[in-house]
């Protein structure tokens, strides 16, 4: 039975099915309900199995898969960390944590239907599990999408639905469709079954780690997925006796576009970084979670420009690792820390392939 939703704002909750809000009644977004942790001091988990070695902390079933998890984690002994190249999935990108996990709802549900609103990685994600799962699947994009990540998604069955305007214009007629039609709203920022999935990347990397986390984990920051599902992953761990810490989590975003920056320091650095299109977000769904996960671990949030991440992105091409500009923004943002005193064992996410350039 799909698990149900609550509201940890207001308190309401919402039993599950193809017709639950896809938010709260208050506007805040839902989570699932409260469910029990799995306790044992010698967990075994088996890296054949995918993210879904950790079902015991996943509210979804495995009903979609291409195999994905266990990215690599690899030494980066220029920029003395380590990097999880979460680039190495069947889309190109961190993305399908998340999608394996919704698309698997969906099927849970009997959803026919699906329709997302992305600029490019979380489409190509959404559509691509849709296809693996038979269900049929509308990616509403902005019209100056990038052609590379249009040809993804159309290229698995997926109808790409070009929208005019702002990103937000973008959101809000998908979001009237899911209202308005037969379609179940599969959304990558609002929709919390992708947040279990990204959950995932901080159980693997624990488990990459002989069960110990880093002192920080460095990772893009738009919406948040992959910032939110860390936090949430590494807190399950330290709750289930399985690690005795959560890492700091530091964020980094683009400058001229940088609303967390903006509500924890004031008015953000001067410059523009439209380079990392994959995180210019100016109104992330999750805005208070974001905070009081950075608040809960001591955590930052930096903005980075275009300059600083070109840098980045020719240095990490430099060194085999084929990333896409939002990518190269985390290991920029490594580097602006670092600068600010950072210190101790790092771990950087490294989140879309360059290959969908």
């Amino acid at each position: 039975m799909p698990a149900n939703l609550e509201c940890r704002s207001c308190g309401r909750a919402y039993e599950s099915g193809p017709e639950e809000p896809w938010r709260c009644e208050c506007g805040h977004a839902l989570d699932f309900a409260e469910r029990p942790l799995p306790a044992g001091d010698d967990p075994a988990v088996d890296p054949r199995e995918g993210l879904w070695a950790f079902e015991e902390f996943l509210p979804v079933g495995e009903e979609v898969t291409l195999g994905e998890g266990w990215t690599p984690l690899a030494d980066a002994p220029e920029w003395d960390a380590q990097f999880k190249l979460d680039y190495v999935f069947p889309s190109g990108s961190y993305k399908d944590r998340g999608a394996a996990l919704t698309l698997s709802r969906a099927a849970e549900m009997g959803v026919e239907r699906v329709v997302e609103d992305s600029s490019g990685n979380a489409g190509a994600a959404i559509a691509q599990y849709a296809a693996r799962a038979g269900v049929d699947a509308d990616i509403y994009v902005p019209a100056d999408a990038k052609q590379s990540k249009l040809d993804a998604i159309e290229a698995a069955g997926a109808t790409a639905v070009r929208v005019e305007g702002s990103r937000q214009d973008v959101t809000d007629a998908c979001v009237r469709e899911a209202v308005g039609g037969d379609a179940w709203y599969a959304s990558h920022a609002w929709n919390p079954a992708f947040y279990a999935g990204t959950s995932t990347f901080a159980l693997e990397l624990a488990a990459q780690r002989d069960w110990t986390v880093p002192d920080a984990v460095v990772l893009p920051l738009g919406h948040g997925t992959l910032f939110l599902g860390a936090y949430r992953g590494f807190a399950a761990l330290r709750e289930a006796g399985w690690t005795d810490s959560v890492p700091r989590l530091l964020g980094v975003q683009a400058a001229g576009v940088a609303p967390i920056v903006e509500e924890l320091h004031g008015a953000e650095r001067a410059g523009t970084n439209d380079v990392a299109d994959g995180i210019q977000i100016a109104e992330p769904a999750r805005t208070d979670q974001i905070l009081a996960a950075i608040d809960a671990t001591d955590g930052d949030a930096v903005a980075c420009t275009a300059g600083e991440t070109e840098a980045a992105l020719s240095a990490l091409h430099g060194r085999g690792f084929y990333v896409e500009p939002t990518s190269a923004v985390a290991v920029a943002g490594l580097e602006a820390y670092r600068e600010r005193g950072l210190a101790g064992d790092v771990a950087v996410a490294l989140t879309g392939s360059g290959l969908k350039e």
